[in-house]
């Protein structure tokens, strides 16, 4: 069975950045599969704009390019509904493009503010608590550490976990340590030397240890 041109036109672009077919197109996307045949039976017109912005970001291509390839110029010069349902589409386009900028810049200016307040102690009595310490040599770095609670509050908010604790005895284990300098089979008695860290349960950075010699 002969494709048809948009099919054709389709599975060019989608090769173009490696995707291998509409079920691939289809998940990375976010579009059903039946909103992908729609398109290959050139019925673009009639698709919501936040499909066609999903198909051409998984695509990665301008909109206006999207549009002209798939409509092509003849059938916007000759047909004046899908020459103004494109214009709407693009004017929708522009319209979500600043709604998200806005909300982008709310959500940024949000977290700043709630980072800030969660860090306020810190920044207001680091700088003295620091400038005291250099010019007294004498004065206990014990005094400081509590000053450090406000920046651990925050990691633990943001759900970064620290792997073990500076000092600690445990089994070695090559998923989450990285030895310092020697050798060590798993299950062997190491000391943590620097913390790591985890992410949502993901690793950041391994734990860097050193052998313990029995």
């Amino acid at each position: 069975m002969q494709k048809s041109p948009h099919q054709q036109l389709l599975e060019k672009l989608m090769a173009e950045v490696g995707i291998a077919d509409l079920q691939e197109l289809s998940k990375i996307s976010g579009v059903s599969q039946l909103q992908l045949i729609r398109l290959k039976q050139g019925l673009l017109p009639k698709m919501q704009i936040d499909t066609v912005l999903k198909l051409t970001e998984a695509l990665e291509m301008p909109l206006n390019d999207f549009l002209n390839l798939f409509l092509g110029k003849s059938s916007v010069s000759s047909n004046k509904t899908d020459r103004s349902q494109i214009e709407s589409l693009k004017q929708e386009y522009q319209r979500l493009q600043q709604e998200i900028e806005v909300q982008k810049q709310h959500l940024e200016q949000k977290f700043q503010q709630t980072s800030i307040q969660t860090l306020e102690s810190w920044l207001l009595q680091w700088p003295a608590a620091a400038a005291a310490v250099k010019n007294n040599s004498q004065l206990s770095g014990s005094k400081l550490l509590p000053l450090v609670k406000p920046i651990e509050k925050l990691l633990a908010r943001w759900g970064v976990e620290a792997i073990g604790a500076v000092g600690e005895e445990l089994a070695y284990d090559p998923q989450c340590h990285q030895l310092i300098a020697g050798s060590a089979n798993p299950g062997d008695l190491v000391k943590i030397r620097y913390l790591g860290y985890r992410h949502q349960n993901k690793l950041l950075y391994r734990a860097k240890v050193s052998p313990i010699k029995s």
